[in-house]
C-alpha cells in the first residue's frame, strides 16, 4: 500500500496533484509533535527546578529535531522554485511574514505586561522592535524560513555541491554571534538546502520503505540504539557527529512517517502535521498557561508528568484556538487576508503540500 499522492519522474510528487502526500504529513506530524514537547519540557523544568521522565525523550529528539523540520520544508521547493520572483515572494516570503507580525504581536501582547514591571512600558515597546530584528520566543522557524527560500533561489546559477559544501562546513563552524537569524541560518541551512537537492531521493527513501517495511523497522531499530548511544555519551555536539546525526534522524522519521502511512496507523500525528503551522503559532498561550497553572497549584507533582500534560495541552490547545477563530470570524489569525496577497491566489492551489 504506497502513500497517497501521485509521484512523477524523478520522484517528486506531480505539481498538478491534488492529494497530498501522506508521509510527508505523517512526518511533520512527528517533528511539530517534537518541538511543542521541547517546549513544553524544558519551560516546566526551568520554573520547577528539577528534571523529570520526559527530559530524556526530549535529549534523545535533539540531534533531529529541528533538521528534519528544516529538510521537509525545502523538500517540495523543486517543484515551485522556478516560478517568477512576484509568486514565489509571495508564497514564499510574504506568507511567513504576515503570520510573524500577527503572531509575534499576540505573544508579546501576552509578555509585555511583565517585561513592562521590570523595566518599563518604553522599554517595552522597544523590545517589541526589535522581535523584528532578534525572532521572538517560539516564532524564530517562520522567521527563518523566508531566507532560506530566498537564498536558495538566488544562488541557483552557482553549483548545488558547492554550497552544500559550504553548508555543511557552516553547520559544524558552531557560529555563535548571538543574533538567532545568523546562527539558526549556519547551523540549519545545510537541511533545508539537502531537502530541495535531494529531494528525489527523499521520495526514493519513502518508497523503498513503504516496498520493504520488515528492514526498515530492523534500520530504525539500529539507528534508535545508535542516536540514544551517542547522546548517552554526550558526542551528540561534536562537529560532524551532529551533521550526520540530522541527517540520519532525518531519514529515520521519513522512514517512520512512510511506515504509519502504509498501516494508517495513528492518523491524529497526520493531522497534526496537516495543521502544522498552526500548532506552531498557537501552542504557546495554552503551553504557558497549563504549565503556570499546575506548577502554582501544585496538584501534580511528578515533574514529567506535569511535563506530559503541559505537552499534550499544548497541541490539543493550539487545535482549539484556531477553531475558536473559525467560528468567531477571526479568520485573520491562520489565514492571509486577500489584501496583502502581492500574486493571485489560485497559482498556489496546486501545491498545498509545499506551502
Amino acid at each position: 500500500m504506497a502513500p497517497s499522492g501521485t509521484i512523477a519522474s524523478g520522484g517528486l510528487p506531480n505539481a498538478t496533484a491534488a492529494a497530498r502526500v501522506d508521509w510527508v504529513d505523517y512526518a511533520k506530524g512527528i517533528c511539530i509533535v517534537m518541538v511543542v514537547m521541547m517546549h513544553s519540557v524544558l519551560g516546566v523544568e526551568l520554573a520547577a527546578g528539577e528534571t523529570g521522565f520526559m527530559h530524556v525523550l526530549v535529549a534523545f529528539a535533539k540531534p533531529f529535531r529541528m533538521p528534519d523540520f528544516f529538510l521537509i520544508s525545502g523538500l517540495f521547493l523543486p517543484l515551485v522554485i522556478d516560478r517568477d520572483w512576484r509568486t514565489y515572494l509571495d508564497r514564499k516570503v510574504v506568507h511567513f511574514a504576515y503570520f510573524y507580525v500577527v503572531w509575534v504581536t499576540i505573544q508579546f501582547g501576552f509578555k509585555a505586561p511583565a517585561f513592562a514591571a521590570e523595566t518599563s512600558w518604553r522599554d517595552a515597546g522597544v523590545l517589541y522592535l526589535e522581535s523584528f530584528i532578534e525572532p521572538f520566543g517560539t516564532l524564530w522557524f517562520i522567521y527563518l524560513l523566508p531566507f532560506f527560500f530566498v537564498v536558495t533561489k538566488m544562488t541557483r546559477r552557482i553549483p548545488p555541491l558547492a554550497i552544500w559544501i559550504v553548508a555543511a562546513a557552516l553547520e559544524s563552524a558552531r557560529i555563535a554571534t548571538g543574533w538567532t537569524a545568523i546562527d539558526e541560518f549556519c547551523a540549519r541551512f545545510v537541511y533545508f538546502y539537502s531537502g530541495y537537492l535531494f529531494a528525489p531521493y527523499v521520495f526514493a527513501l519513502a518508497d523503498r520503505a513503504c516496498n520493504h517495511p520488515a528492514p526498515a523497522l530492523m534500520a530504525l531499530a539500529a539507528w534508535a540504539l545508535i542516536n540514544a548511544s551517542v547522546v548517552t555519551l554526550g558526542a551528540s555536539e561534536w562537529k560532524i557527529v551532529s551533521l550526520v546525526l540530522g541527517f540520519a534522524g532525518a531519514c529515520a522519521i521519513i522512514t517512520m512517517g512512510t511506515l504509519l502511512a502504509r498501516a494508517r496507523r495513528f492518523n491524529v500525528l497526520r493531522f497534526f502535521g496537516e495543521h502544522s503551522i498552526v500548532i506552531y503559532l498557537a501552542f504557546f498561550l495554552p503551553m504557558a498557561a497549563t504549565r503556570t497553572l499546575l506548577l502554582h497549584t501544585g496538584i501534580i507533582t511528578d515533574i514529567g508528568a506535569v511535563s506530559l500534560i503541559v505537552t499534550i495541552v499544548g497541541l490539543l490547545g493550539s487545535l482549539a484556538i484556531w477553531q475558536g477563530a473559525l467560528r468567531l470570524r477571526a479568520d485573520f489569525l491562520f489565514e492571509r487576508p486577500d489584501a496583502l496577497w502581492i500574486a493571485p491566489k489560485k497559482a498556489a492551489a496546486v501545491l498545498q503540500a509545499a506551502e
